[in-house]
């Protein structure tokens, strides 16, 4: 649990909370920043191999797919799994927290909001809104 991502201003920040916040600002300075995550994990026991930037991540399972093929074990090299993409912030940090919870996220992952939409705050109904629900009654008409 020492590890976490944060979504600030569209980019996903992790952090190592066992960093003190700085004296000025209060906040930890941050490991990485980035628009897109890549976890790679092992498709068999769903543990986290590796998490960060796509390029990065998508390069450190080629290298470990063809080392582990070199060595004869094929199965291991085809259970390395890597999933990219704009997750949820509580997702990513389910993955590095829970030992085997990137096997369960696979299997939703087709029914996984985009990571960056915001919940939007419920519509407050006032009396304006109630009284002027047909705000384009107003445009002219063409002759």
């Amino acid at each position: 649990m020492n590890l976490q991502y944060q979504l600030k201003a569209g980019s996903y920040y992790l952090y190592d909370m066992r960093d003190t916040p700085s004296a000025v600002t209060g906040e930890r300075r941050f490991k990485l920043k980035t628009d897109l995550l890549a976890i790679a994990f092992d498709s068999y026991t769903g543990e986290v191999h590796q998490h960060g930037t796509p390029s990065r991540i998508q390069s450190w399972a080629s290298n470990t797919r063809r080392r582990l093929r070199a060595a004869g074990l094929w199965q291991e090299a085809e259970d390395i799994v890597v999933i990219s993409g704009p997750f949820p912030v509580e997702e990513i940090n389910k993955c590095l927290w829970i030992k085997g919870y990137c096997r369960r996220l696979l299997q939703r992952l087709s029914q996984l909001p985009h990571g960056k939409l915001q919940q939007r705050p419920a519509p407050q109904h006032n009396s304006y809104s109630k009284t002027h629900s047909g705000a384009k009654n107003w445009q002219r008409k063409a002759a």
